[in-house]
């Protein structure tokens, strides 16, 4: 039977330490709350005070409950005050030597039978509890911030903890209202592990200058409905905070390259630019410790005047294909006012796609988002057709047909016959390089990428891929062209992947080789990444939704460009493609659908 934890003591009273102090409060446990000085006190008794009145001026809080929890809290300068509590839990800076300080201290101080807990994101639980003489009873638990909100702990056991302190503490987090995942100590845990190569990997994109920091930021949250950019999340992080946990997971990790500090953050932080809490990082904010963005030297002109800005008129467009993204794109050019015609290999699927475009606009009526006369119109504007010679004099193609080069290829050289000169030819492609296809024709400078995203009348995000023979001109007529569709355009670079793939399919992977070794479930590290970091989806939900086979080949041309060893794919995920095994479309892939 689990022990009864009546009351705790937090050491640290940060953002992270004030939160942990409300979330015991809130469920009634006593907790002496310790500073190293009365300063410090007051700033996290400040801390927890505000966060509280917060919840009462929103309704989530009553005036009673909140005088009931302030008054569990037992505000104390020193450790000594810690003598009789049940359970300690440590939430000081992320410094292995302080950590191992404190840790000694609180083994000559606690009751034998205490357990003693850390917080740390990074750093070894092991190290830290052979500072004492009861490693067998100290524990990882790492809350998420803000810790009243987050559901997510991290409850980490060494080689020695015992069986009976996890099952305590296990039993204390649900009686807290959390989900925990218990895991082994090992670097970054579950989410830290996949969250900071992640956002490593974002700073480097940036760092390159592959893309701006507003379009990197808005292609994650757009294009995979993250709740925030990687770079505003780090500056909301704290990018010293994010250096250490990277140098730390990289020493302690196996030195992955993926976890290696990009050097821009180690610059930054030598320069003071710490994110939000010095009032400016990747981005400027009002000022220290506001969440709001202001302009600076670095923010982007983005009127209408200055999009169409040496961009050509466009009245006319061509679709070619006939799959569900060339069918939801003939829809986004139709009903923003584009006359369009749509090109398929026969009359059989012109019809088809003719139903499909039908059957979508006809379900936006029933939903309320689109008038009969809007539906009309925009099908008045569709020309059906199954030669190509019908695009003669279109003013921009969309092609949308089979993720094949050869067939890309030779449809653009078709396209360079047919079109009149200073047509913008367009590519859908999500992974094959856009030169390739540009270099059919005689006509490169007029050739860039437009990477929708399925399905494409309703996701909000384009990806604009520029190849080095792109001209000017053409670059200003998509940016323009995707604004003109009420859609958000994303500059970058020809490169496997563009921005979303390029940082979405390596975190995937990571989670895979996670799996693979054993040191968690699918469903765990689901839950980490959705609870924890407030993804949509888990990394195994969302692998089985895009394919596994999709996945894997997305990941074989990142590493085969990138030559990165992080970016092998994880052998599991061959083995599943291998077996048939390729998600929900197959009735299995990390999970078997046909269950349910």
């Amino acid at each position: 039977m689990a022990r009864e934890f009546t009351s705790v003591g937090v050491v640290g009273l940060g953002t992270m330490g004030a939160g942990i102090v409300e979330v015991f409060a809130r469920n009634g446990i006593d907790v002496v709350a310790v500073e190293i000085s009365a300063g410090a006190v007051e700033r996290g008794r400040a801390t927890l005070t505000g966060s509280t009145d917060r919840a009462v001026a929103k309704r989530k809080l009553a005036e009673a409950d909140r005088d009931a929890l302030l008054a569990r809290v037992d505000w104390q300068v020193g450790l000594d005050a810690l003598h009789s509590v049940d359970l300690v839990i440590e939430a000081v800076p992320e410094h292995l030597d302080l950590k191992q300080r404190i840790f000694a201290e609180l083994d000559r101080v606690c009751k034998p039978e205490a357990i003693l807990a850390t917080n740390t994101s990074s750093l070894s639980v092991t190290e830290i509890s052979v500072a004492t003489t009861r490693p067998n009873q100290v524990i990882g638990i790492h809350f998420f911030n803000p810790a009243p909100v987050m559901k997510l702990v991290e409850v980490v056991r060494t080689v020695v903890t015992s069986a009976d302190v996890v099952a305590d503490v296990e039993a204390l987090c649900e009686r807290l209202g959390k989900v925990d995942v218990t895991i082994s100590d090992r670097a970054g845990f579950i989410a830290n592990a996949l969250l900071f190569g992640y956002l490593n990997h974002a700073v480097g994109m940036f760092e390159s200058r592959y893309a701006t920091r507003e379009d990197i930021d808005a292609a994650m949250k757009l294009g995979c409905g993250l709740p925030m950019g990687p770079l505003a999340l780090m500056d909301l992080i704290g990018l010293d905070t994010a250096y250490e946990i990277l140098d730390t997971m990289y020493r302690r990790g196996g030195r992955d390259r993926r976890h290696a500090p990009v050097p821009l953050i180690k610059q930054m932080v030598t320069a003071g630019l710490l994110g939000r809490k010095s009032g400016r990082g990747f981005y400027t904010y009002e000022r220290p410790g506001s969440p709001v963005v202001v302009p600076d030297e670095h923010t982007p002109v983005s009127t209408g005047a200055a999009l169409a800005d040496g961009a050509r008129a466009i009245a006319k467009v061509g679709v070619v294909g006939s799959g569900t993204m060339a069918t939801g794109i003939i829809e986004v050019f139709a009903k923003a006012g584009y006359e369009v015609i749509s090109v398929t290999r026969g009359a059989e699927k012109s019809a088809k796609v003719c139903e499909a475009v039908k059957t979508s606009l006809n379900k936006g009526v029933v939903r309320g988002k689109l008038s009969e006369e809007d539906r009309d119109a925009a099908l008045g504007r569709v020309t059906w057709s199954a030669t190509l010679d019908h695009l003669a004099d279109v003013d921009l193609v969309v092609e949308a047909v089979v993720e094949e080069l050869s067939v890309k290829k030779a449809l653009f050289a078709s396209l360079d016959e047919i079109c009149k000169p200073g047509v913008v030819l367009a590519t859908t492609t999500s992974s094959l390089p856009v030169i390739d296809v540009a270099m059919a024709t005689q006509r490169p400078a007029d050739v860039i990428g437009l990477h929708f995203f399925n399905p494409a009348p309703i996701m909000p995000l384009v990806e604009i891929v520029q190849t080095i023979r792109t001209s000017a001109e053409t670059a200003a007529t998509a940016r323009a062209v995707c604004a003109g569709l009420g859609k958000t355009g994303v500059v970058c670079g020809d490169r496997s992947g563009f921005i979303v793939n390029a940082l979405l399919f390596p975190y995937l992977n990571d989670a895979v080789k996670m799996l693979e070794a054993s040191y968690s479930t699918a469903d765990d590290i689901d839950y980490a990444m959705k609870l924890g970091c407030g993804y949509p989806m888990g990394p195994f939900e969302l692998l089985d939704v895009v394919g596994l086979d999709v996945s894997l080949a997305i990941q074989r041309e990142l590493y085969l460009e990138l030559r990165e060893p992080g970016f092998a794919p994880a052998p599991l995920l061959e083995h599943l493609v291998t077996a048939g095994y390729l998600g929900r479309k197959s009735g299995r892939g990390f999970r078997d659908h046909t269950k349910r």
